[in-house]
This record gives structure tokens, C-alpha cells and sequence, in this order.
């Protein structure tokens, strides 16, 4: 069979861009692992941001399979369930602090969250409905342990390949380890300018971590909360973007 022959005239050769990484070898497959430096990671979730953002403004289409409860009933529900801590309050008087109250209001305030890919760090935690200023957003849940069992599982989890750390202190004397048994607060980032503040409630005598919001959020917006860390000669740079950052968390 007679082929015709290849015009290699019109091939015209891709641009390389200035931005790519050069690698030693020749071949990122013979590098291994090595860490993207500040900027270029700085460049990238500037970019993702930018994608979640146009993302975020296009019209969502209904699906005709499953379609989503309407927003006005979800609303309305809310409402309802802070019309009946409003009662209970005022049938209880003046034990407005009791255990009872606030386990009634951790129930009743639970807020529709999922995770997904943050531009600040890895995965963050979403709002799927509008959240109002100092409402209850969600529990930080996990296994309580003493500072010294947190020492020794903060280092076998360096050990093992784990670089978050998802140890949030309540006190001297107890720590939540939401590693390998927690909720979706885990994934919770940190910022300098963040949208919402933890607080620690005793709920039954049992102190636990509850995240508020500092204002209004809206759908689709980054649950963000300042980790606090204290501070280290080592220092964890800050990805967070927001005006006024510290750079660093600690």
C-alpha cells in the first residue's frame, strides 16, 4: 500500500512557557519528590481561586433527576428551630446557661457544609446555605486524649507521612485528635482574616469545641477560623491570602 508522504512543513513547533520547572535530569519521572517553593504554589491557588470564583458565579441548572430542596423550606426550618430556643429560654427563666439549653441549641443550629479543594491549603470546608453572624456552624469532633499521648502521636504521625496536624487543644489537660476519627471541621483552614471564631461550650460536664461564625457567610464561601498556633522559631509559612496576613501561622 502506497502511504502518502508526511509534510512535516506545516508542524509548527509549541511555545515553551517561561513558567515551567526545569528539572535536573531532564525528566520529572527521575526526580522523585521535591517540594514547589512558595511562589509558584502562591501562583497556583491564585489561580484556583480564580477558577472556584467563575465556578461559583454561573447559573446552576436544575436537575430534573434529583432535584434540591427548596431554600425557602430549609429557611424556614432554621427559623423554626431558633423560634423554639427562643421559648425554651424564656419558659427556663434566668437558667439561660444551663447544659440542656446549649445541647438543644448544638442540635437544632447544625448547617448544610461540604469539602472541597480550597485555594488556601489541600481541601477546606464550604457553606451549601447562607449562615448568618454568630451562628453555631459546626462541632470539632474527635478523640479526647491527655498533652502527653498528643505528643507522642504528633510525632509517629510525622513519622508516618502525615503533615496536617489535626490536634486542637481544649485545655491543659485535654486534647481533640480528629486524625483518623472526625468530622468535616477537620477540614477547616486557617486565615488571618477568617469568617468564623472557635468557642468551648461544657455540654453534660464535658467541655466541647464548638466553630461560630464572625459574620455573614455566604454560599459557597471558605469556612476559615484562626488557628491561634503560638509562636515558633520554625515558622509555617501562610497561604491564606487575606488582607492584613501575618505571613506565617505561628
Amino acid at each position: 500500500v502506497d502511504h502518502p508522504v508526511t509534510d512535516l512543513s506545516s508542524y509548527v513547533p509549541k511555545k515553551k512557557r517561561d513558567d515551567w520547572h526545569v528539572h535536573k535530569t531532564g525528566c520529572a519521572r527521575s526526580e522523585g519528590y521535591y517540594k514547589i517553593d512558595r511562589i509558584q504554589k502562591a501562583k497556583h491557588k491564585h489561580h484556583f481561586g480564580q477558577t472556584l470564583e467563575t465556578k461559583e458565579a454561573a447559573p446552576e441548572k436544575p436537575d430534573p433527576i434529583c432535584p434540591k430542596p427548596h431554600m425557602g423550606k430549609m429557611l424556614s426550618i432554621s427559623r423554626e428551630a431558633r423560634s423554639n430556643q427562643r421559648r425554651l429560654l424564656t419558659a427556663f427563666g434566668t437558667v439561660t446557661d444551663s447544659d440542656l439549653l446549649k445541647f438543644n441549641g448544638l442540635k437544632f443550629r447544625k448547617k448544610q457544609l461540604k469539602f472541597a479543594k480550597s485555594a488556601i491549603h489541600d481541601w477546606g470546608l464550604f457553606a451549601m446555605e447562607p449562615i448568618a453572624a454568630d451562628e453555631m456552624v459546626i462541632e470539632y469532633v474527635g478523640q479526647m486524649i491527655r498533652p502527653l499521648v498528643a505528643d507522642l502521636r504528633e510525632k509517629q504521625y510525622e513519622a508516618t507521612g502525615i503533615g496536617s496536624s489535626y490536634l486542637f487543644r481544649i485545655d491543659l489537660e485535654a486534647i481533640i485528635d480528629a486524625t483518623k476519627c472526625g468530622n468535616l471541621a477537620r477540614f477547616i483552614n486557617h486565615s488571618c482574616n477568617p469568617n468564623c471564631y472557635a468557642k468551648i461550650i461544657t455540654i453534660e460536664s464535658q467541655k466541647k469545641i464548638v466553630i461560630y461564625s464572625k459574620q455573614p457567610i455566604g454560599v459557597n464561601e471558605e469556612i476559615t477560623y484562626d488557628y491561634k498556633f503560638p509562636i515558633e522559631d520554625e515558622k509555617i509559612p501562610c497561604l491564606c491570602g487575606a488582607q492584613g496576613c501575618r505571613g506565617t501561622l505561628n
